[in-house]
């Protein structure tokens, strides 16, 4: 399973971000390997509008299997949903504590948006 995670850093160590659409950036995790990559953002941190729905359709594209994020509004939400990534919310936590709580399946799967658009 690959599995995108919003942060600002660069391993493991970093904190998942609260934010989905202007996240400075994704660390993708392989399950299968335990390997990541980073992948910037940089294209939607700064957008007028839409940031949310382009980065999901970044995520789409990468045919990422997971988003691990703090907070998900409701535009980038359906994209994500209709590509059928699975959405995890989780905030305050280092990236593996993260994927540690996703192995031991305490994060469950967000069945909607939980804030609204221009939240921030």
């Amino acid at each position: 399973m690959e599995i995108a995670i919003t942060t600002a850093g660069y391993d493991l160590d970093a904190m998942v971000d609260t934010r989905f659409g202007r996240a400075p950036r994704f660390l993708i995790y392989y399950s299968k390997t335990g390997a990541f990559t980073v992948k910037e953002n940089t294209q939607n941190l700064n957008a007028a509008q839409g940031a949310g729905i382009q980065t999901a359709m970044h995520l789409a594209n990468a045919k990422v299997d997971a988003v691990i994020t703090g907070n998900c509004g409701p535009k980038a939400f359906a994209v994500l949903d209709a590509a059928k990534i699975k959405v995890y919310t989780c905030a305050g936590c280092s990236l593996a504590h993260a994927l540690e709580l996703l192995k031991k399946g305490e994060l469950k799967p967000a069945e909607k948006a939980n804030v609204e658009g221009h939240w921030a």
